[in-house]
């Protein structure tokens, strides 16, 4: 069987992300999709598979709205070039995929883990024994898609296979509902984490806010408090 696209990876990634974040249908455009989000400083995202210089231009021209995200799969520094100050590049993501196995993980000990799904949403929590939160996820399902989002470690509880043991339920509940294939966008500890879990790096993708008050073209948050930082292990944004 053929690989997808990235075109075809693209769209089943927002198929199970606006699941995941409650969001608009997209819209399809010539370039791509554009989705409303309704989130405080994301009010909407245009999401390009394969950008060019002059589709980017052209949106960024009609573009003026603070909190309108571009999702570029290209490098970093290309899609930098074709934009002027206003837009903050934020941290790179890659996209991401791996085929979906049902096979359930075990808590190590000390640990719990519940799992339920409502809307086309799949949540995981794992807690201490003692109840206090230790890691979460969740993905949003779209037919034979699901699409990990929100993946989060509290702190005190890294480096003990918490992620992993989310991501390994998320995709065996995704499983069992009927999705084969895993698609996300992932930061570079991100993609670190579900390299290690048999995820290959399809596509890198730059990510960039309209901030028109912004005066250096750079501005980046640090890793766990960007605003459109998901978590800070793996960001599916």
């Amino acid at each position: 069987m053929q690989d997808p696209s990235i075109n075809e990876l693209v769209r089943m990634w927002i198929a199970g992300w606006t699941v995941s974040r409650g969001a608009a249908e997209p819209v399809d455009e010539p370039w791509g999709w554009t989705i409303d989000v309704g989130a405080v400083g994301h009010v909407a995202r245009h999401v390009l598979p394969e950008p060019t210089e002059a589709d980017v231009r052209k949106i960024a021209e009609t573009t003026t709205a603070p909190g309108t995200w571009l999702k570029l799969f290209t490098e970093d520094a290309v899609a930098r070039s074709w934009l002027g100050p206003q837009w903050r590049l934020d941290a790179p993501g890659y996209l991401m995929s791996a085929p979906l196995a049902a096979e359930r993980p075990e808590a190590p000990a000390g640990y719990t883990v519940t799992t339920w799904s409502r809307g086309g949403v799949v949540r995981t929590l794992v807690r201490t024994d003692a109840g206090h939160l230790a890691a979460r996820g969740q993905a949003g399902l779209a037919g034979t898609v699901a699409v990990p989002d929100q993946i989060l470690t509290a702190p005190g509880h890294q480096r003990r296979g918490l992620g992993s043991l989310v991501m390994r339920t998320l995709q065996h509940t995704g499983r069992e509902a009927g999705a084969d294939t895993g698609v996300l966008v992932a930061t570079p500890d991100g993609q670190a984490l579900y390299a290690s879990l048999g995820w290959a790096t399809r596509s890198p993708m730059a990510s960039l806010a309209f901030e028109p008050t912004a005066e250096q073209p750079e501005t980046e948050h640090p890793a766990t408090d960007r605003p459109e930082s998901d978590h800070p292990e793996a960001d599916q944004r």
